[in-house]
């Protein structure tokens, strides 16, 4: 495994001082993965003081002895390194912060207090590895394990419950026997945590390729509960006929698909929450008569309740919101018309509409539909296109209506839409002409004409509609009267 020369400079900076310097953490992990590490984490037996004299250009603001080093790489990665003496660190009264820090001089203390052994593994310049809790074996063998006793582990800080499942969902991992054993016994330890924490490691593993399992731990574990009890309720609930799994799968199954696809955060939020109101609304007990009326109104107002609980930004709340308030949207070939498809980009928002259509594809998956896209999608598409297209009309023109008149000292009559028709037929064929400066000109030429002249301008302005028309049925694989 060979270090970035940055980290390189780093430790060969310690050594030529006769110092001892590692790689170490999730760096190291991802390295033994054939990953690209996301940051890069050293650790010293140099003092806080040292470090900072021995790299001018630091950042030092934290009580931990974690010194932020810049390297002037342009690698994000690398762009800031963080060295940290080696310590051992004191309670955890507040099951998040130790009390107390004492830096040490050995490198096993250092790595003895880590959470998870396949990120208390250090490597050093020549490539060496030190390992002393088996974490390269525990990579090998995908397995999520604490640094010594789970249950001490996670009483030091519980977030580490939550990193437990996290990893396991973004490394495809397993968690170890007793270490889920000791989650499970514990998860009310997570009330001690922060929502804005809770709410990141949530985030990590919803946006994990392996979601869906990542979100099954947390069920199984019983740490949903802390986080989005709301989705809990669904565990059992029966749907109708249309769908094979009940309310759970069936939002587990959404995100599935969502994953796959690599869509989104808030598309997968939303995937994940479309029907979370359905228990709330489910009127019927039996398979046959079940009914979920007014589940998307419900649903948006418990989804509000959960990314205000959990601190999500303004921003992806009102997106998540609008996706799961509008998901029911109706669409027939033959009976919805393009007008009521203007009134959904209106409700949901046009910046939105491909994420809308995304869910109702998870939507579909999730039921147990065989196409995730059938022809009524498609065709839903097409018409979106088609209205929301800037349209082949006179309001694409540089000057309008008023400006006519203006120009002719005449109030409204036909003529002045015959004359915005033949200038637009002109700015089809040559779209050069659409400034305000040539169209004011031909103004004045074209009130010259008769009426029977300037009607023709329509005829041109029609085939290019139809043309335009043509080309988008084409690229949606729909065809006219089709259903």
């Amino acid at each position: 495994m060979r270090l970035p020369s940055e980290i390189q400079s780093i430790l060969t900076t310690f050594q030529k001082e006769g110092l001892e310097a590692y790689a170490v953490g999730g760096c190291v992990r991802d390295l033994m993965l054939n990953k690209e590490p996301k940051d890069w984490d050293v650790t010293t037996n140099a003092p806080p003081e040292k470090i900072q004299a021995l790299f001018p250009e630091n950042v030092y603001e934290n009580t931990f002895g974690t010194v932020a080093i810049k390297t002037g790489s342009q690698d994000s990665a690398l762009a800031l390194v963080e060295v940290t003496p080696y310590r051992i660190e004191g309670k955890y009264t507040d099951k998040r912060h130790p009390d107390s820090v004492k830096f040490a001089d050995k490198l096993e203390d250092d790595l003895s207090r880590r959470d998870f052994t396949i990120n208390a593994i250090a490597l050093d310049i020549a490539g060496n590895i030190i390992d002393p809790f088996g974490g390269q074996r525990d990579i090998e063998k995908k397995i999520v394990r604490t640094v010594g006793e789970a249950e001490k582990r996670f009483d030091e800080d519980a977030l580490r419950l939550l990193r437990a499942v996290r990893f396991a969902a973004t490394l495809g991992f397993e968690i170890e026997a007793k270490t889920k054993k000791a989650i499970v016994k514990n998860t009310e330890w997570l009330r001690a945590i922060s929502k804005e924490r809770i709410r990141d490691e949530f985030v990590k593993i919803i946006e994990a390729d392996n979601a869906y399992t990542g979100l099954l731990l947390l069920e199984e574990t019983d740490l949903l509960r802390y986080i989005i009890p709301e989705l809990s309720e669904g565990v059992g609930v029966d749907q109708n006929l249309h769908h094979i799994y009940n309310v759970w799968e069936h939002a587990t199954q959404a995100l599935k698909y969502t994953a796959e696809k690599k869509y989104s955060l808030a598309v997968r939020l939303a995937a994940l929450f479309h029907d979370i109101g359905k228990p709330r609304a489910k009127r019927g007990e039996t398979h046959e008569n079940s009914t979920f009326y007014g589940h998307e109104v419900i649903g948006a107002r418990m989804v509000a309740e959960i990314m205000d609980r959990l601190k999500f930004s303004k921003d992806i709340s009102e997106k998540v919101i609008k996706l799961v308030r509008y998901h029911m949207f109706y669409y027939s070939v033959d009976e919805v018309t393009e007008s009521s498809v203007r009134r959904l980009l209106v409700n949901v928002g046009q910046e939105n509409v491909e994420d809308l259509l995304k869910i109702r594809e998870a939507d579909r998956i999730g039921s147990g539909r065989p196409k995730a896209i059938p022809y009524k999608l498609r065709h839903l598409k097409y018409i979106i296109d088609k209205v929301s297209h800037d349209p082949i009309s006179v309001k694409m023109l540089k000057i309008n209506g008023e400006d006519v008149m203006k120009e002719l000292a005449i109030t409204g009559s036909p003529k002045v839409g015959l004359i915005l028709n033949s200038l637009l037929a002109e700015v089809l064929d040559d779209p050069a002409k659409n400034t305000q400066e040539y169209l004011t000109q031909r103004i004045h030429e074209l009130n010259k004409l008769t009426a029977d002249d300037l009607q023709k301008a329509l005829d041109r302005i029609e085939k290019a509609r139809e043309a335009e028309d043509e080309e988008m049925m084409q690229k949606y694989h729909v065809q006219k009267d089709s259903d």
